[in-house]
């Protein structure tokens, strides 16, 4: 007998990538579970299903920098609790990340794609479920976004939950409004700006190697964090980079290109929400 459960959840994070660098992503979980009937006549009850896989996401996968440990292109140490590692790029750039291990997913693959790290959390969710449970299948899956989005990663120090990570991200979309007409060119402009950036905020910006490289540092209540990536892959802020600041931001910088006219953005952070923002110059 087989059993699913649809839109079971949906995880926000960051991974490494050896073309794309640091990518903020989000992907919607769904899972099957195949197995005996109970004497309730169930394979398992729901309630226990999306419990337990909800609670697993959301610890070990939401809001980290999932690394592919099999990677050719990764180095990594971990000392007492505190991991540090190098990352390497296509083309001779590299990226470097310091945290608690709670910010890390060290998944056993040489690439994170949907396949690879479903195959590695099943592994890790063995004997969860009741003995008569014989097979658990989960699917990850992107969201079907017609217009505008960008991947972005970022870290919020002052937040008391995990998005103080200084290597977590999302998939967003993003739609602007120009005296309430939607506006899918700047919808555009604003998402090839942002493809595949680091939102930094520029507070945290301790030092710059060169003109080519920028490391943030901060301290949260978490732990220390601190990364270091080609500043090319980055946009510094003169704000913290929570997504009602980001509406913000792209509000007033549009104002600013568009003087006297009333510009609305809406700012997705990952999957079905988000933050409006206006500005007029």
């Amino acid at each position: 007998m087989h059993l699913f459960v649809d839109n079971l959840t949906n995880i926000d994070f960051s991974y490494l990538d050896r073309q794309r660098g640091l990518v903020g992503e989000t992907w919607l979980a769904n899972a099957t579970l195949d197995g005996a009937l109970d004497s309730q006549g169930m394979v398992c009850d729901f309630g226990i299903v999306k419990k337990t896989l909800r609670h697993w996401l959301d610890d070990q996968l939401d809001h980290r920098l999932l690394v592919p440990t099999l990677s050719p292109d990764l180095e990594l140490a971990n000392h007492g609790g505190q991991i540090s590692l190098t990352w390497s790029l296509a083309g001779g750039e590299q990226i470097s990340v310091s945290g608690p291990e709670q910010a890390f997913a060290l998944v056993e693959t040489k690439s994170i794609h949907p396949q690879a790290v479903a195959s590695w959390s099943v592994q890790q969710l063995a004997g969860a479920f009741p003995t008569h449970v014989d097979q658990l299948k989960l699917c990850f899956d992107a969201e079907m976004i017609e217009g505008a989005f960008y991947h972005y990663s970022h870290g919020l120090k002052k937040h008391l939950g995990n998005c103080q990570r200084i290597a977590h991200g999302h998939r967003s979309r993003i739609q602007v409004f120009i005296e309430g007409q939607r506006n899918r060119a700047l919808e555009q402009q604003w998402a090839q700006r942002w493809r595949d950036i680091y939102l930094g905020t520029r507070e945290d910006l301790q030092a710059a190697g060169g003109a080519k490289t920028l490391r943030f540092a901060y301290q949260a209540q978490q732990g220390r964090f601190t990364l270091t990536l080609p500043s090319r892959c980055c946009a510094v802020i003169d704000c913290d980079t929570t997504v009602e600041q980001l509406a913000q931001y792209i509000a007033n910088t549009l104002a600013a290109e568009l003087p006297g006219k009333e510009i609305t953005v809406r700012a997705y952070e990952g999957l079905g929400k988000g933050a409006i923002a206006t500005a007029q110059l």
